[in-house]
């Protein structure tokens, strides 16, 4: 196939001949399936499931972003990130779960939102994604942190600090990333 060339999509570019659970617990299920490649050639894919989840981006009326930062295990490291999370069983409404999020971790509550799309998390591996979510109108209350985010911290920065912590390395997780640009790009921040 010449570069540029589109394959052809009669035939699927990855055929499943099976599944089978590896692992699960209530937060993930991985899997193991038997693949058949667009070439006639058999492999193997592991793909982990997760529910969907929500970040939140919520703006001051001074402009300022209200940022947390948490340790996250997996990595050993506390990072400073936008409000997400999962919240209730499968099928939950995102803005929901939006609206419960903010609270939880923040205090705040939102008069406006606005849904500024949906993203896939990591789709080489995983099927999981996220919907984005920018919180106005903000009103301070009291937050209600999981046991897991028991040492979250929280703070306001403005938009210049923000870039900068951006620029520097000092943001590393990629849903804030890609959730502060999609929302750039609108034009919505």
């Amino acid at each position: 196939m010449k570069p540029g060339t589109l394959p052809d999509t009669s035939r699927p570019d990855i055929e499943t001949l099976g599944s089978r659970e590896i692992y699960r617990n209530a937060w993930m299920t991985v899997r193991e399936d038997a693949i058949r490649r667009r070439d006639g050639s058999t492999g193997i894919y592991g793909v982990v499931e997760k529910v969907d989840f929500v970040t939140v981006v919520p703006v001051h009326a001074d402009g300022s972003i209200q940022i947390v930062q948490q340790f996250r295990y997996p990595v050993g490291q506390r990072h400073w990130e936008f409000v997400q999370g999962m919240w209730g069983p499968p099928g939950t409404d995102p803005a929901e779960a939006a609206r419960h999020e903010l609270l939880e971790e923040t205090g705040l509550a939102a008069a406006e939102w606005i849904h500024g799309g949906f993203l896939n998390l990591a789709q080489g591996t995983m099927r999981q994604g996220y919907d984005i979510y920018l919180a106005r109108g903000l009103t301070q209350g009291a937050a209600m942190p999981e046991l897991e985010e028991q040492d979250l911290v929280t703070r306001a920065v403005t938009l210049a600090e923000f870039e900068r912590m951006l620029r520097a390395g000092e943001i590393l997780d990629a849903t804030t990333v890609a959730s502060f640009g999609l929302l750039r790009l609108k034009g919505l921040i």
